[in-house]
């Protein structure tokens, strides 16, 4: 992965980008996956995204060298916090409108060093409830540097249910709350998206 820092960085319609590993599983443990890869481009045009992601040769690269790949057109509907000490989303709106459908979430976070090994014990249990719940489209545990800088991403049928699963009472909540109470990171985003597409398939078969 660290090969296409160089060829992402000429492509000059990506105004940001970040590569990731994954854990074993759906992500969300300390256990490399060697198998399991993903890259997050920010483009200013769909169109020009998704003409860019078939033809230029990184992209090509990857998917002759994979045995299955999918990729997710997003829209911003709304993102807080920084990475790498920018915002690197630009939002359509601040808010999100309960009846829109097939909204991304995602989140990230570095995590410091003195807290890694609490937060840690804390993900089986909120991977365990994220995983119990039906309305949960998608999920991905992903990591941009191991063990430190972590991203989640999910995929939800509708703001409805994505409200609930942040807010109810359970091990998500609860480390949320120790996350503020302990100031576990020393920076962090929250963003939300629409989901315009998705194209390819994940574990044989068609996500959304």
């Amino acid at each position: 992965m660290g090969f296409a820092r160089k060829k992402l960085k000429n492509i000059k319609e990506i105004s940001f980008f970040k590569l990731f590993g994954s854990g074993t599983g759906e992500g969300f443990t300390p256990y490399p996956n060697t198998s399991v890869y993903a890259i997050l481009s920010v483009w200013n045009d769909l169109n020009i995204a998704e003409k860019s992601i078939f033809e230029r040769e990184i992209y090509e690269k990857y998917r002759t060298k994979s045995v299955e790949n999918w990729n997710v057109f997003l829209t911003p509907i709304s993102s807080k916090g920084y990475w790498d000490k920018i915002n690197p989303f630009n939002p359509i709106k601040k808010e999100i409108n309960p009846e829109e459908k097939m909204l991304a979430a995602l989140t990230r976070a570095t995590i410091k060093p003195k807290i890694m090994l609490k937060f840690w014990s804390r993900v089986p249990a909120i991977s365990k409830v994220i995983g119990n719940d039906k309305n949960v489209l998608f999920k991905m545990g992903l990591g941009e540097i191991p063990w430190f800088h972590q991203v989640t991403f999910s995929i939800w049928p509708n703001a409805e249910a994505m409200s609930n699963f942040a807010r109810k009472d359970g091990p998500h909540a609860k480390a949320i709350k120790s996350v503020r109470e302990g100031n576990w990171f020393s920076e962090e985003l929250y963003a939300r998206f629409k989901v315009e597409k998705a194209i390819g398939k994940w574990c044989g078969k068609s996500v959304i």
